[in-house]
């Protein structure tokens, strides 16, 4: 009995139907079975099904004697499933790569629900993709399964068939079936919702829901969309006959008139000349179903009064009106905007005509988050070693109240800010300046990065579409040609760089100089640090920091965090730091009022976090690579590292247990995570050695003096820089500011080992169960 059954139906899809199956055959996870159904297709859908049958036993051909549609045509693909789990596929759609991996993961998490919903993207004809709006509700319950009566705003969930998965017995038991005709997808959804005893979610970007210009079963009008009323009354029928659910009516009532109403408004559904009498039919529905004391919705209350009062002449011309509005206010959208980039490009191209500044930096991090990372200790450095250099950063509008008091900033995008890189001699970010900043003869940018590259990065992207996602590499590419130096932290970061982000500009191997606090921090500065966060005096402190996933949104701990301190004992604090691209989590912050973890997502230093713990626990973020330096133990938690390899790629297998690929101890499950702590593995003579050989790899640079090298090498005298860089460092260093031809050029940092700290790390011992 395979895991999955996929159950793809195809009907007029042969340009598609190859693309379908291969992203359900090619996934990672291979227990599967594919039943693909050829609806008594007209084209080649049943000789490409046969074909695949012929060359893969994983799938089962069905042929329909009769087009029936795509309701009849899944539930005979239902009757031949012998699989664990369901899940539905039109022949147009397709998997994102991992997404059974990830699938089949939370299942084991959540004990085997009824249904599992996850995300989609929506791929348009003309390669746009377009997210849908259900990230942060998907990610909100975490590992908790429910009913829909304690959730019913996952009633909201876009009502289709493609983006959730099964269980097979719960399917078949209660006897469920695809009707016939259109939005039978929306009916069959509400449906086992209202049934389903256990529900999960999980924030996966699984289903690419492709949008084809032409073809589609709804994409033409005519009588046919009139079946979405019958659909609705089948839905309300059911309803009725189950008091327990009185209390969803309201909101079931809601989404069936706005179905109506999104249908009414597209003439791909609803031709100009049948809108009445399809008015027509949606005003008697509702007078038939409308709850006792329904309020319609604030933001469609016109829409949804027109209907109850049934008069199409005052839905017409509150429509109108509402259109002539919407045009006066997009005419104004466009033009404002429009003439205040056009005066700040001309400021722009006034300034440029300037001379470049010699004494002016530009720093930036994180799109303009705050005086952070690297540019933060370049910029610190800088006003130590070289004070005649005037440091300006960029932040957003929301950061400014977060900037130190003696900071200099421009907020970006305002005409301070084209001023001031118009004239900037050093312009220094960890990501990139934007798009229409231009690169002038005589000014130096330097791109630090922030991490290092154990997921792939730049032009390897193009092959995972998760990663790649609203990225253009032709920008990209322009981008780096700006660069004239960019920092590696390690040889690896130097070769990937080199090939990732192919232009002419010069490697600075010099380590990072955010990680010069780790070698200069005394035992004072880290008992600061520790008070500040609240962490009593004697506790041993575990940081858990894992990574952003291209394949979810929103962010939900990898694991239970409660049973992980509770683990842990009462001796150890728990930081939490949630990835910076998510939003705070409320179940961190409940986890946190009740002493459990610190949640330190918004602390402004990732640096003291490293600092102020004893152990890290991470997953697959760079941030392994930096405390690395500390020589304090790793301990990796990867429950989803086939997944994540799949989706993004790597450039080296970090659960090997190879010595320089491997930093501590490894666990895939949460049982083997409290065990690496309970048998004190985490800080074993194995975890010691595996941390050696990859603080040899991935910290040869890092020796407390990085942004001392770049700021001598980029903004002192060359005989200064020469003079100043240690003895044993072997420095080939290019004064000049011309950009290198050829290609990147390397100035290397230098053999040896990292130097001996100058404080030594806190004491660890194994923690209490």
């Amino acid at each position: 009995m395979p895991r999955f059954s996929i159950v793809i139906a195809a009907y007029r899809v042969q340009g598609y139907l190859s693309a379908c199956l291969d992203s359900a055959l090619n996934q990672s996870f291979r227990d599967i079975e594919v039943v693909a159904v050829d609806d008594r297709s007209p084209d080649h859908c049943g000789a490409i099904i046969d074909a695949y049958a012929a060359r893969d036993s994983r799938v089962v051909p069905v042929h329909q004697p009769v087009n029936s549609g795509p309701g009849p045509a899944r539930n005979a693909g239902v009757a031949r499933a012998t699989g664990d789990y369901l899940l539905f596929l039109d022949g147009d759609d397709t998997l994102a790569p991992g997404t059974l991996h990830g699938l089949a993961d939370r299942l084991a998490r959540g004990g085997d629900p009824d249904i599992l919903y996850f995300n989609h993207v929506r791929t348009y004809w003309s390669e746009r993709r377009e997210p849908s709006l259900f990230g942060e509700l998907l990610a909100s319950p975490g590992t908790d399964v429910f009913t829909i009566l304690e959730r019913p705003e996952f009633l909201r969930l876009f009502a289709m068939s493609s983006n959730r998965v099964y269980r097979r017995d719960f399917y078949t038991r209660h006897g469920f079936s695809f009707s016939e005709g259109i939005y039978e997808d929306a009916l069959l959804s509400y449906i086992t919702m209202l049934t389903a005893r256990r529900i999960a979610c999980v924030d996966l970007v699984g289903l690419e829901y492709r949008q084809r210009r032409v073809g589609a079963h709804t994409g033409s009008p005519g009588e046919k969309h009139f079946a979405i009323f019958r659909q609705y009354t089948r839905l309300f029928a059911f309803l009725d006959a189950r008091p327990h659910l009185e209390p969803l009516r309201p909101l079931l009532f809601e989404r069936a008139v706005s179905h109506f109403l999104f249908c009414l408004d597209r003439p791909s559904r609803v031709a100009a000349a049948d809108r009445p009498r399809f008015f027509g039919h949606a005003a008697e529905w509702y007078r038939r179903h409308v709850p006792e004391g329904f309020t319609p919705p604030v933001e469609a209350r016109w829409r949804f009064e027109a209907l109850a009062a049934g008069s199409f002449l005052r839905y017409r011309e509150h429509e109108l009106s509402v259109r002539a509005a919407a045009g006066a206010r997009k005419l104004r959208r466009i033009v404002r905007p429009r003439l205040a980039a056009r005066a700040k490009r001309n400021l722009y191209r006034i300034h440029r005509q300037r001379p470049v500044d010699p004494n002016l930096a530009v720093y930036s991090a994180y799109w303009g988050r705050g005086v952070l990372c690297n540019p933060a200790a370049i910029y610190h450095k800088a006003r130590e070693l070289a004070p005649h250099i005037h440091g300006v950063w960029v932040v957003k509008k929301s950061e400014i109240a977060s900037l130190p008091e003696d900071v200099d900033y421009v907020v970006t995008g305002t005409r301070d800010f084209y001023r001031t890189v118009a004239r900037a001699k050093y312009l220094i970010n960890n990501v990139n300046f934007p798009n229409d900043v231009v690169k002038r003869p005589g000014t130096v940018h330097v791109q630090t990065f922030h991490g290092t590259p154990l997921k792939c990065m730049g032009l390897d992207q193009q092959r995972y579409p998760a990663a790649a996602a609203g990225m253009s590499f032709g920008n990209l590419l322009k981008r780096i040609d700006r660069w004239d130096f960019a920092l590696s932290s390690n040889p690896h970061s130097s070769e990937v760089w080199e090939r990732v982000y192919p232009a002419s500009y010069q490697l600075l191997e010099y380590g990072y100089p955010r990680n010069d606090v780790f070698l200069s921090a005394s035992d004072d500065d880290i008992r600061r640090i520790r008070a500040a966060l609240g962490i009593p005096a004697g506790h041993t402190t575990v940081l858990y920091a894992p990574t952003l996933r291209d394949y979810q949104k929103g962010f939900t701990p990898r694991l239970d965090l409660e049973r992980l301190s509770r683990a842990l004992g009462p001796e150890t604090t728990l930081l939490v730091r949630a990835h910076y691209s998510y939003r705070p989590d409320a179940g961190l912050a409940r986890l946190q009022e009740a002493g459990l973890v610190i949640d330190v997502s918004r602390h402004r230093s990732v640096e003291e976090l490293c600092l102020a713990a004893d152990a890290l626990i991470t997953d697959y973020s760079s941030v392994m690579f930096d405390y690395a330096v500390l020589d304090r133990p790793i301990v990796i938690y990867a429950d989803d590292w086939d997944t994540y390899r799949a989706s993004r790629g790597v450039y080296f297998d970090l659960l090997s247990g190879h010595p320089g690929e491997t930093p501590g101890a490894v666990a895939r499950t949460e049982r083997e995570l409290a065990a690496v702590f309970e048998e004190g593995r985490w800080c074993d003579a194995d975890a010691t050695a595996l941390r050696a050989a990859f603080r040899a790899r991935f910290c040869p640079f890092d020796d407390g003096h990085a942004a001392e090298r770049v700021v001598r090498t980029l903004m002192l005298p060359p005989d200064d820089t020469a003079s100043t860089l240690p003895a044993h460092a072997g420095v080939a260093t290019d004064s000049g500011t011309a950009r290198p031809r050829g290609g990147v050029s390397t100035v290397r940092r230098g053999g040896g080992t990292v130097p001996e700290h100058t404080t030594q790390p806190l004491h660890l011992s194994p923690g209490d169960d």
